[in-house]
């Protein structure tokens, strides 16, 4: 069995806007106010994927 599974574990924001549907600037705002969690790498902004699908959970259900 491979040590890592095969979903990705983070997404750059482009990657998130394609895999979401939302917009640049509702993921910037998210990040921003601190309803998105998401973190940097050297230049590179990431989103943690349970931290995206926590995010679309809460919103999905009405949340903020």
């Amino acid at each position: 069995m491979d040590a890592f599974p095969s979903e990705k574990l983070t997404f750059r924001v482009d990657e998130a806007i394609k895999a979401t549907g939302l917009g640049r600037s509702l993921l910037y705002e998210a990040m921003k106010s601190g309803l998105l969690e998401s973190f940097k790498v050297g230049g590179c902004r990431l989103i943690a994927r349970n931290a995206l699908l926590d995010f679309l959970d809460r919103h999905s259900r009405g949340g903020h």
